[in-house]
């Protein structure tokens, strides 16, 4: 039978994990957000103040980052004051119930802060813990900080945009970025399924540099092949043609002929049969080799008509081709919102905009409703939620219904030197304080060890721009 309504449809395939995101601004929140699109739930650490530093990136829907909201869909926001020993106490509770950290601090600040990927791994063994970084936590780049535009020029892509009597190009979007957060969502996948064979957590460290060398395609093995340091192109394919755009009546389209018997259909579609006989466009070699004569003799007749002329015939046989749309386009394209693709995101504030959705379609799963705006979360929306949650199962930390709820629960609870009740205030999102019994204390040598409050170095990069606080990827 079909499955005819969203409500029959499963629940996403990550369902049951729990992300802690430490991650800010792009690389690290943009691997988290795809992990919850897949059904993860994903609760996202900032610090006390600020938060994630994209808060305060335009533009803004009704004072609150749009660009934050994009990358922070459906995940929870948690503050945690890393030199408190209650809050330290707090994030080692929540490290107990994550399947998976991500972090994109410059190596070593997660260390110095006392959560770094050696001392989890004797601690929470299960824990698969993944790093994105500029350069990756070896080498001798490793310690410097590297941003999307470093890492484009360094691993060679700007040297390969643009027009060949051009300057080098960064490529439109933060391509350094969002490349090493998908790597980053492909290790954490496979370090899960590798967990469930061995029960162990896995180290997953991504370089924003290795990515970009791992996405050069052919330009490496050219160079070592022909000794020939590849340039730029335009828009135009180095292997293929014709592979490119071209001047219509009315504007540009781009027609990508791969193989020879796309050319030929190519050829009969825009009626010039005859270039598929002509010697020089004989093969796909010999017409990368012409190139400049194939565009010529293509555009004395693509001239004639306008673009969406060629789109139509071009579609009817079949030739891969399309006008060159701008971003506005997007948003009424028959095939995105045909599959789900423009979707509604909104902060606290409550007014929604469109953005992209999820591309990962997957049968029988659920996909974002696009009817539904999904939530941004505000700063700290759900400290008091995951409080509640996880120190009450955990028997930590119980909190009453009202300050007198119980005999003797009074403000500043009295303690004695037994390990009798006490209290300890919590100060909730507006302000207001709310109180808390502890009524265990772990005594193990690791619980000791991983409470233990950082020292002053690692205090420091709780707010020093140049470590933990103010830059994606570091």
């Amino acid at each position: 039978m079909a499955i005819s309504t969203q409500t029959e449809l499963k629940k996403g395939p990550l369902d049951g994990i729990t992300v802690l995101d430490f991650s800010r601004v792009l690389a690290g929140p943009y691997c988290t957000m795809v992990l919850a699109d897949l059904g993860a739930r994903v609760i996202k650490v900032e610090k006390i103040g600020t938060g994630d530093d994209t808060r305060e990136f335009g533009p803004f829907v009704e004072g609150e980052s749009a660009y934050f909201s994009c990358f922070n869909r459906n995940k929870e926001s948690i503050v945690l004051d890393i030199k408190s020993p209650r809050d330290r106490e707090l994030l080692e509770r929540l490290l107990d119930e994550a399947d998976v950290l991500v972090e994109n601090f410059r190596p070593g600040v997660m260390d110095r802060l006392g959560y770094g990927p050696e001392r989890l791994a004797r601690t929470h063994p299960h824990l698969i813990y993944s790093s994105i970084s500029g350069f990756g936590h070896t080498g001798p780049f490793s310690e410097l900080p590297g941003y999307d535009m470093v890492v484009q020029a360094m691993g060679g892509i700007m040297s390969l945009t643009g027009w060949p009597d051009g300057e080098p190009a960064r490529v439109g979007t933060s391509f350094g970025d969002l490349s090493a957060a998908l790597f980053a969502a492909v290790g954490i996948l496979a370090s899960l399924y590798s967990r469930t064979r061995d029960a162990q957590g896995t180290r997953v460290d991504i370089g924003m540099l290795d990515c970009q060398a791992a996405l050069m395609e052919t330009a490496l093995a050219r160079f070592d092949i022909e000794g020939k340091v590849p340039h730029r192109t335009g828009d135009c394919h180095p292997s293929l043609a014709p592979f490119e755009s071209f001047n219509a009546q009315d504007g540009k389209l781009v027609i990508a002929a791969g193989n020879d018997t796309l050319f030929l259909l190519m050829a009969d579609a825009i009626g010039a049969a005859r270039l598929a006989f002509d010697p020089r466009f004989l093969s796909n070699d010999m017409r990368c080799r012409n190139r400049p004569e194939l565009v010529i003799e293509m555009e004395k007749i693509l001239v004639q008509q306008p673009v969406q002329h060629w789109v139509d015939l071009l579609n009817e046989e079949g030739v891969p081709c399309s006008p060159i749309n701008t971003i506005d386009k997007l948003f009424d394209h028959p095939q995105l919102k045909a599959r789900n693709m423009i979707v509604q995101v909104q902060g606290k504030a409550g007014k929604p905009f469109r953005t992209a959705g999820n591309p990962i379609k997957l049968t029988g799963r659920r996909d974002i409703d696009s009817q539904v705006p999904c939530s941004a979360p505000g700063l700290g929306q759900h400290r008091e939620a995951i409080l509640d949650e996880l120190m009450a199962r955990h028997g930590a930390y119980h909190l009453p219904e009202s300050d007198g709820q119980k005999d003797g629960q009074k403000n500043g609870s009295q303690t004695d030197k037994n390990g009798s009740e006490q209290t300890i205030e919590n100060r909730s999102e507006n302000g207001s304080a709310q109180k808390v019994r502890p009524t265990r204390k772990s005594s193990s040598t690791a619980a000791k060890t991983r409470n233990a409050a950082p020292d002053a170095s690692s205090a420091s990069d709780t707010s020093s721009s140049s470590t933990a606080t103010s830059y994606d990827a570091q």
